[in-house]
């Protein structure tokens, strides 16, 4: 009698949660890596922006760039400035990103670019979001905690400019995106971007693509109820 061919186990759906903020760089670049796995998996996993803030003391109108790079690296910013921002130049094109940071005139507090995203997630936009808002501040130098431009973006992607210039001028959500920033420090996650796929594994920095796969394709064999 012959046997019966086993079938073969269906992958599990995957759930990304990618904890990053809108002024670092490093976010975009592994969000990007990111993206270079999960768009060769299928199912696709599901991604959900997590608010992070790399600096939460940042006054909410802003502040000069040059003087807070001053205030944090020095007058003369080190080697290990030099270095970073070198290796992300040259890596940036290849992840079609093209930094420009000499553009940048405002580091803004990102409090608002947060309550933005929650906003564009709630209505399936989420991607073309954080695009828009890496784009504008890390290639164009624009002040995403500038309300006009965080009201273009959200007409750019397709939400109501009107409704959304309302509840950025009012508090909806800021108490969430606070509670949400602390409970992924409370997680231990101390820096950006970290990924953590169906609540199980992370992938922290901006790992190559070839590290999201592996984990993209464990996480998809591992039942999180178990």
């Amino acid at each position: 009698m012959a046997k019966r061919k086993s079938k073969k186990a269906q992958p599990l759906p995957v759930e990304v949660d990618i904890v990053s903020d809108f002024v670092c760089p490093w976010c975009w670049l592994g969000f990007k890596y990111y993206l270079q796995a999960a768009g060769k998996t299928k199912p696709r996993p599901k991604l959900t922006f997590r608010p992070y803030m790399l600096d939460p003391n940042v006054p909410e109108g802003g502040a000069d760039y040059k003087d807070y790079m001053k205030a944090k690296f020095g007058d003369k910013p080190g080697s290990q400035w030099k270095a970073m921002r070198e290796h992300l130049e040259t890596a940036g094109p290849a992840a079609g990103i093209s930094f420009d940071f000499n553009a940048v005139k405002r580091r803004p507090n990102t409090m608002d670019a947060h309550r933005l995203m929650k906003w564009a997630q709630g209505q399936d936009l989420g991607f073309d979001c954080a695009e828009k808002l890496f784009t504008a501040y890390m290639e164009q130098g624009e002040d995403i905690g500038d309300h006009d431009i965080l009201v273009r973006i959200a007409g750019d992607i397709g939400m109501d400019e009107e409704i959304t210039r309302d509840l950025l001028e009012g508090d909806k959500d800021k108490v969430e995106i606070q509670n949400e920033v602390l409970f992924f420090r409370g997680l231990g996650v101390s820096g950006v971007p970290t990924f953590i796929y169906n609540g199980q594994y992370a992938v922290q920095g901006a790992q190559p693509s070839d590290q999201h796969r592996n984990v993209i394709a464990e996480a998809a064999q591992s039942d999180p109820n178990n």
